[in-house]
Protein backbone atom coordinates (compact mmCIF):
# COMPACT_ATOMS: atom_id res chain seq x y z
CA UNK A 1 0.00 0.00 0.00
CA UNK A 2 2.90 2.60 1.25
CA UNK A 3 3.55 2.41 -3.23
CA UNK A 4 0.26 3.86 -4.07
CA UNK A 5 0.70 6.99 -6.01
CA UNK A 6 -2.25 8.93 -5.68
CA UNK A 7 -2.47 12.29 -7.21
CA UNK A 8 -4.94 15.49 -6.65
CA UNK A 9 -6.07 17.61 -9.35
CA UNK A 10 -6.22 20.85 -7.90
CA UNK A 11 -8.86 23.51 -9.32
CA UNK A 12 -6.89 26.22 -7.17
CA UNK A 13 -10.27 26.59 -5.15
CA UNK A 14 -9.24 26.04 -1.31
CA UNK A 15 -7.93 23.84 1.45
CA UNK A 16 -6.56 20.41 0.95
CA UNK A 17 -5.36 19.58 3.82
CA UNK A 18 -7.73 17.24 5.16
CA UNK A 19 -8.16 15.60 2.27
CA UNK A 20 -4.15 15.21 1.74
CA UNK A 21 -3.97 13.74 5.03
CA UNK A 22 -6.69 10.88 4.83
CA UNK A 23 -5.37 9.48 2.10
CA UNK A 24 -1.76 9.62 3.40
CA UNK A 25 -3.07 8.25 6.71
CA UNK A 26 -3.83 5.17 3.92
CA UNK A 27 -0.15 4.56 3.67
CA UNK A 28 -0.39 6.54 0.14
CA UNK A 29 2.24 8.98 -1.31
CA UNK A 30 0.25 12.13 -2.57
CA UNK A 31 0.91 14.34 -5.24
CA UNK A 32 -1.19 18.07 -6.21
CA UNK A 33 -1.60 19.05 -10.15
CA UNK A 34 -2.71 21.67 -10.92
CA UNK A 35 -2.22 20.52 -14.90
CA UNK A 36 -5.20 17.99 -15.67
CA UNK A 37 -2.83 16.50 -18.66
CA UNK A 38 -0.01 15.92 -16.27
CA UNK A 39 -2.37 14.83 -13.32
CA UNK A 40 -3.33 11.44 -15.19
CA UNK A 41 0.52 10.44 -15.72
CA UNK A 42 2.19 8.25 -13.74
CA UNK A 43 -0.10 7.90 -10.77
CA UNK A 44 -1.79 5.08 -9.83
CA UNK A 45 -5.40 6.58 -8.86
CA UNK A 46 -6.63 10.60 -9.20
CA UNK A 47 -8.87 12.28 -7.01
CA UNK A 48 -11.26 15.28 -7.76
CA UNK A 49 -11.59 17.20 -4.52
CA UNK A 50 -14.53 18.47 -3.34
CA UNK A 51 -13.50 22.41 -2.76
CA UNK A 52 -14.85 25.12 -5.14
CA UNK A 53 -17.73 26.14 -7.89
CA UNK A 54 -18.20 24.15 -11.01
CA UNK A 55 -17.76 26.87 -13.38
CA UNK A 56 -14.47 27.99 -12.60
CA UNK A 57 -13.39 23.96 -12.04
CA UNK A 58 -14.29 23.26 -15.69
CA UNK A 59 -12.49 25.83 -16.81
CA UNK A 60 -9.24 24.64 -15.06
CA UNK A 61 -10.27 21.51 -16.37
CA UNK A 62 -10.76 22.41 -20.06
CA UNK A 63 -7.55 22.18 -21.48
CA UNK A 64 -7.01 18.57 -20.15
CA UNK A 65 -10.61 17.15 -20.92
CA UNK A 66 -9.91 14.73 -23.36
CA UNK A 67 -7.06 13.76 -22.22
CA UNK A 68 -8.27 13.00 -18.14
CA UNK A 69 -11.90 11.74 -19.73
CA UNK A 70 -10.14 9.18 -21.63
CA UNK A 71 -7.44 8.09 -19.04
CA UNK A 72 -10.77 7.27 -16.52
CA UNK A 73 -12.74 5.80 -19.66
CA UNK A 74 -9.56 3.59 -19.71
CA UNK A 75 -9.26 2.15 -16.38
CA UNK A 76 -7.43 4.57 -14.34
CA UNK A 77 -8.85 4.80 -10.72
CA UNK A 78 -10.47 7.74 -9.51
CA UNK A 79 -12.45 9.64 -6.55
CA UNK A 80 -14.89 12.61 -6.91
CA UNK A 81 -16.02 14.18 -3.99
CA UNK A 82 -18.52 17.06 -3.84
CA UNK A 83 -17.50 19.18 -6.60
CA UNK A 84 -15.61 16.42 -7.91
CA UNK A 85 -18.16 14.06 -7.83
CA UNK A 86 -20.52 16.64 -10.06
CA UNK A 87 -17.50 16.79 -12.79
CA UNK A 88 -18.21 13.82 -13.42
CA UNK A 89 -21.15 14.90 -15.25
CA UNK A 90 -21.70 16.45 -18.41
CA UNK A 91 -22.15 20.08 -16.87
CA UNK A 92 -23.78 22.08 -14.30
CA UNK A 93 -26.55 24.88 -13.68
CA UNK A 94 -23.98 26.55 -11.29
CA UNK A 95 -21.67 27.71 -14.19
CA UNK A 96 -20.75 27.25 -17.79
CA UNK A 97 -18.53 24.51 -18.70
CA UNK A 98 -18.14 20.78 -19.47
CA UNK A 99 -17.66 18.39 -16.89
CA UNK A 100 -16.07 15.15 -17.58
CA UNK A 101 -18.94 13.40 -19.00
CA UNK A 102 -18.51 9.98 -17.32
CA UNK A 103 -21.75 9.77 -15.90
CA UNK A 104 -24.57 11.05 -18.26
CA UNK A 105 -26.76 13.97 -17.00
CA UNK A 106 -26.75 17.47 -15.50
CA UNK A 107 -26.20 18.92 -11.91
CA UNK A 108 -28.87 21.05 -10.44
CA UNK A 109 -29.49 22.76 -7.38
CA UNK A 110 -31.01 21.09 -4.37
CA UNK A 111 -35.07 21.41 -4.60
CA UNK A 112 -35.33 22.51 -0.86
CA UNK A 113 -36.10 25.47 1.27
CA UNK A 114 -32.45 24.92 3.26
CA UNK A 115 -29.82 24.84 1.20
CA UNK A 116 -27.32 24.33 1.28
CA UNK A 117 -27.31 21.04 3.11
CA UNK A 118 -24.26 20.70 5.52
CA UNK A 119 -24.17 17.94 7.86
CA UNK A 120 -24.64 14.60 8.35
CA UNK A 121 -27.24 12.43 6.11
CA UNK A 122 -27.91 8.74 5.67
CA UNK A 123 -27.00 6.85 2.76
CA UNK A 124 -30.23 4.26 1.02
CA UNK A 125 -29.70 1.60 -1.53
CA UNK A 126 -26.02 1.00 -1.30
CA UNK A 127 -24.46 -0.99 -3.58
CA UNK A 128 -20.94 -0.10 -4.19
CA UNK A 129 -18.73 -2.62 -2.25
CA UNK A 130 -16.06 -0.53 -1.38
CA UNK A 131 -19.62 1.84 0.92
CA UNK A 132 -20.23 -1.60 2.45
CA UNK A 133 -16.99 -2.70 3.39
CA UNK A 134 -16.37 0.52 4.93
CA UNK A 135 -20.30 0.29 6.30
CA UNK A 136 -20.47 4.03 5.57
CA UNK A 137 -24.43 4.84 5.89
CA UNK A 138 -24.26 8.04 7.61
CA UNK A 139 -22.21 10.45 5.62
CA UNK A 140 -20.89 14.48 5.81
CA UNK A 141 -22.49 16.47 3.07
CA UNK A 142 -21.88 20.30 2.40
CA UNK A 143 -23.60 21.11 -1.00
CA UNK A 144 -25.91 23.30 -2.37
CA UNK A 145 -25.96 21.13 -6.20
CA UNK A 146 -26.05 17.59 -6.94
CA UNK A 147 -26.22 15.06 -9.85
CA UNK A 148 -29.34 14.54 -11.80
CA UNK A 149 -28.46 11.22 -14.25
CA UNK A 150 -30.58 10.86 -17.41
CA UNK A 151 -32.06 7.31 -17.59
CA UNK A 152 -28.64 6.64 -19.53
CA UNK A 153 -27.01 7.47 -16.42
CA UNK A 154 -28.81 6.05 -13.51
CA UNK A 155 -27.70 2.64 -13.72
CA UNK A 156 -24.31 4.07 -12.06
CA UNK A 157 -25.92 5.39 -9.44
CA UNK A 158 -24.33 3.26 -6.37
CA UNK A 159 -26.02 4.98 -2.79
CA UNK A 160 -28.45 7.69 -2.66
CA UNK A 161 -29.40 9.99 0.12
CA UNK A 162 -32.42 12.58 0.30
CA UNK A 163 -32.64 16.14 1.96
CA UNK A 164 -36.18 17.81 2.40
CA UNK A 165 -38.06 15.29 0.01
CA UNK A 166 -35.02 15.42 -2.50
CA UNK A 167 -33.80 12.57 -3.38
CA UNK A 168 -30.51 12.10 -4.97
CA UNK A 169 -27.15 10.29 -6.01
CA UNK A 170 -25.10 9.93 -2.98
CA UNK A 171 -22.23 8.08 -4.98
CA UNK A 172 -21.86 6.80 -8.41
CA UNK A 173 -19.70 4.73 -10.08
CA UNK A 174 -18.55 3.46 -13.78
CA UNK A 175 -15.59 1.23 -14.01
CA UNK A 176 -13.11 2.57 -12.31
CA UNK A 177 -14.46 5.93 -11.42
CA UNK A 178 -16.33 6.38 -8.25
CA UNK A 179 -18.08 9.74 -6.97
CA UNK A 180 -19.77 10.71 -3.64
CA UNK A 181 -21.31 14.06 -3.34
CA UNK A 182 -20.40 13.21 0.35
CA UNK A 183 -17.05 14.27 2.08
CA UNK A 184 -15.67 10.92 2.94
CA UNK A 185 -12.15 12.47 4.49
CA UNK A 186 -14.79 14.43 6.86
CA UNK A 187 -17.11 11.15 7.76
CA UNK A 188 -15.53 10.17 10.90
CA UNK A 189 -13.73 6.55 11.01
CA UNK A 190 -16.22 5.37 8.57
CA UNK A 191 -15.34 7.73 6.22
CA UNK A 192 -11.53 7.42 6.55
CA UNK A 193 -12.13 3.66 6.49
CA UNK A 194 -13.78 4.32 2.50
CA UNK A 195 -10.69 6.11 1.84
CA UNK A 196 -8.71 3.08 2.82
CA UNK A 197 -10.63 0.92 0.85
CA UNK A 198 -10.66 3.06 -2.13
CA UNK A 199 -6.52 3.45 -1.91
CA UNK A 200 -6.36 -0.63 -1.53
CA UNK A 201 -8.31 -0.95 -4.72
CA UNK A 202 -6.42 1.45 -6.53
CA UNK A 203 -4.03 -0.78 -5.30
CA UNK A 204 -5.19 -4.07 -6.35
CA UNK A 205 -5.83 -2.59 -10.40
CA UNK A 206 -1.99 -1.33 -10.70
CA UNK A 207 -1.47 -5.14 -9.20
CA UNK A 208 -3.44 -6.54 -12.09
CA UNK A 209 -2.28 -4.45 -14.87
Amino acid sequence: MSSVRVTVFDYGAGNLHSLVKAIEAGGASVRIDTDPVTAVLDTDALILPGVGAFAPAAERLAPGREAMRAALLGGLPALGICLGMQLLFDASDEGPGLGLGIVPGRVAKLTAARVPQIGWNRLDDVRDPLLEAAKLDVAYHANSFVGRPTAEGAQFVTAWSEHEGDRFPAAVRRGHVIGTQFHPEKSSANGVAFVRAFLDFASSVRSSV
